[in-house]
């Protein structure tokens, strides 16, 4: 894994918004409704191609391929997984219940389901439905269960990933690439467990069903993400039931799960990004990086990636002032955020990452994104422009903080 030795180095958190043709077949792929296979195979690679050329326009030294082979960051082991089957709901229950502070927010959620519908879905793929507002993030409203032994059967899909992100690779002036993969932890929290005797047992088959997708992307020399979003996001609903105190059991637990899964595949190779939810919410519950990051810190991986331009966590740089990393590892920082079409101003970003350098050490820090993009096809946090911009700014900030740390 390359670190910033003489220069912040930019990356990101893995998803990007996809392209028409792709969010077509997705769509249809969640209705359960025909698409014509051979002409998604040709969008997902030229999709790949284009946005892996993109990303190194924009300054992006270690990329990814924009999660495009992936419905969504998570849901995308419903293909992959044996054991699992889909359950119609009234209503679905977000991934995690919210704290007392956010869950007084009644009409603000209410009218944020509503909101939340894909604004930024391309009108000549889906023309009045945009506009109607019929494309939310609950389409359709489905819960999955375990109700089998969990296998893992995804070796061709990830294979296809694979196979189109090395050959975008092959045209594209980057420094390293990566492709993000879901955690144990969140893969497995949010699929109820009908079929084995105990949380144990449920977690580690998802874990071993997990490892044979992780060493595929290792093994084609590939940097693997792994994304676990629930690990800290679990903390707030803990405490809102008042045990915050079994936080700690309840996550050491899915890190061993995680790490398990991870046994064999050298630490440098492994990155892992935890946020606290992609939501343009209040956030007045999210778990305090301090609460979280031992556990973090266990992770066999060598670099984390952390949200850390949110509004309230922007503050938390200042946990790495006594938090040391331990020798070798990175921060890769989130220094922009998703979750707003604001756009950063490459001045801003540069302080934020000469904060982190002045805390740890420059060649400790890589400059990233709080989250992704469009973490599925259907949830797009930001105008693609508004996307691109924002890593372009990215990198401009980088490199202002790269002359002023480095000097020239």
């Amino acid at each position: 894994m390359k670190r910033s030795e003489d220069r912040i180095l930019t990356t990101h958190a893995g998803s990007l918004v996809r392209t028409p043709g792709i969010i077509r077949a997705m769509k249809a792929l969640d209705e359960g409704k025909p698409y014509d296979e051979q002409t998604y195979r040709e969008d997902l690679r030229n999709g790949v191609a284009d946005v892996v050329q993109r990303q190194a326009e924009a300054g992006i030294d270690v990329v990814s391929d924009g999660e495009y082979g992936k419905r969504g960051w998570s849901q995308y082991v419903i293909e992959r997984f044996t054991g699992l089957e889909p359950e119609r709901r009234e209503e679905l229950r977000t991934f995690m219940d919210r704290g007392p502070r956010d869950s007084g927010f009644v009409d603000f959620w209410s009218r944020y389901r509503k909101l939340e519908t894909v604004i930024w879905l391309p009108e000549p793929a889906f023309g009045d439905a945009v506009k109607a507002g019929k494309l939310g993030p609950g389409l359709p409203q489905t819960a999955w269960v375990c109700t089998g032994p969990v296998t893992y059967r995804g070796h061709d899909a990830v294979a296809r990933d694979i196979e189109n992100f090395k050959a975008a690779l092959g045209a594209a002036d980057v420094v390293e690439a990566f492709m993000p993969v879901v955690a144990p932890c969140s893969a497995e929290v949010t699929r109820e467990n009908r079929y084995y005797d105990s949380e144990e047992d449920y977690l580690s088959a998802v874990a071993t069903a997990l490892s044979e997708e992780y060493r595929a992307i290792v093994n084609a020399g590939l940097l693997l993400q792994v994304d676990d979003a629930h690990l800290p996001m679990r903390f707030s609903a803990m405490a809102a039931q008042g045990r915050a105190d079994e936080w700690e059991r309840w996550a050491a637990m899915r890190v061993d799960a995680l790490n398990a899964a991870l046994e064999g595949i050298p630490s440098d190779r492994v990155r892992y990004h935890i946020c606290w939810g992609s939501q343009n919410a209040p956030h007045l519950d999210d778990a305090p990086l301090r609460v979280v990051i031992n556990q973090v810190m266990r992770v066999n991986a060598d670099a984390y990636v952390i949200e850390s331009a949110n509004p309230r966590h922007e503050h938390e740089w200042t946990v790495w002032e006594d938090v040391k990393l331990p020798p070798g590892k990175t921060l890769i920082a989130g220094v922009v955020s998703h979750a707003t079409n604001i756009v950063e101003h490459p001045d801003l970003i540069a302080t934020r990452l000469e904060r982190f350098a002045r805390a740890l050490g420059r060649e400790n820090v890589m400059a990233g994104t709080d989250c992704g993009f469009s973490q599925n096809w259907n949830l797009i946090r930001v105008h693609p422009s508004v996307q691109w911009a924002k890593l372009e700014a990215l990198a401009q900030g980088a490199e202002i903080a790269s002359r002023r740390l480095w000097g020239g």
